[in-house]
């Protein structure tokens, strides 16, 4: 199966002198993804129409609350392997395989998310996105303006529709927590509401430490939405401020970070946006 993709619709943006885009972008991207099923054989195909969320030209606000990490985490781990279990123990590679095309958080968070990238992560940067799925929530300007995106996830479909990577690699951090780069590869590393579904986050992130640059920081984005069948069993017994404070515990026992910071990014707007949560981590 292959999908070459078009997105159709976008609009061409003028650049400030760091390089960010100070026009007005569309706030939606339609565009039909060409899916191929075995063309040597049986060139039949189909189209997914799909529309995209910019992060822009929206009619939310976007604060920024710095949100305190206060708690004292002991010297080793507490954590039992029945916390990372799981209602869904088989192999995500299965659960994985049909590509979702679809968001797992609404505009709002979106949107404030790509907000918060394009404030804190600079032009010129070489960027991982870990979990990474048919979007990355990027502003639309960061392939143009950026050195390197690249993008590891469980599904490939997924990866070749995300046109904002500059290079992929198909990967199950569940079943192998060693990502595919070298060392001191990157400037920046995120991971989009997915660090719930890791069984092995701590070895993750120090995956993540060591293909980071020094001083290369990596940002963690959280919301309260998951497929709970996959989430680990601590994650579905805590609440918002307490995720934020077993993340940042990811971090202390990962080694290698200066002292992490966390956010409420949650938009503003009518109605009642998914909440919107950072913890940023700088490798020593």
């Amino acid at each position: 199966m292959i999908i070459p993709v078009a997105f159709a619709g976008e609009e061409s943006c003028a650049f400030n002198g760091d390089g960010m885009a100070i026009e007005k972008n569309p706030r939606y991207i339609d565009s039909e993804i060409q899916m191929s099923y075995s063309p040597d054989n049986n060139p039949r195909s189909r189209g997914i129409l799909v529309r995209r969320f910019t992060g822009d030209s929206t009619p939310f606000s976007f604060p920024v609350k710095k949100v305190r990490l206060v708690n004292e985490w002991p010297e080793d781990p507490p954590f039992l392997p029945d916390d990372f279990s799981r209602q869904d123990p088989l192999d995500d590679g299965a659960f994985y395989t049909v590509p979702r095309l679809v968001y797992h958080i609404d505009e709002p968070a979106v949107a404030a998310l790509t907000q918060y990238y394009r404030k804190n992560i600079e032009s010129g940067s070489e960027i991982l996105d870990i979990c990474s799925s048919w979007v990355s929530h990027y502003p639309l300007e960061f392939p143009r303006v950026m050195k390197r995106i690249s993008g590891t996830g469980m599904n490939k479909l997924e990866l070749i529709a995300n046109d904002q990577l500059s290079d992929y690699e198909p990967k199950n951090l569940n079943s192998d927590p060693k990502l595919p780069y070298n060392d001191n590869s990157f400037d920046v590393v995120t991971c989009v509401v997915s660090i719930d579904y890791l069984i092995h986050p701590i070895e993750v992130l120090k995956e993540v430490r060591r293909v980071l640059r020094p001083g290369g920081k990596v940002i963690i984005s959280q919301s309260n939405r998951c497929f709970p069948t996959k989430a680990i069993k601590m994650w579905l017994s805590m609440n918002d401020r307490q995720h934020l404070e077993l993340i940042n515990a990811y971090f202390q026992y990962a080694g290698g970070f200066k002292t992490r910071e966390a956010f409420d990014i949650t938009a503003d707007g009518s109605g009642a946006p998914d909440p919107m949560f950072i913890v940023e981590a700088v490798k020593a």
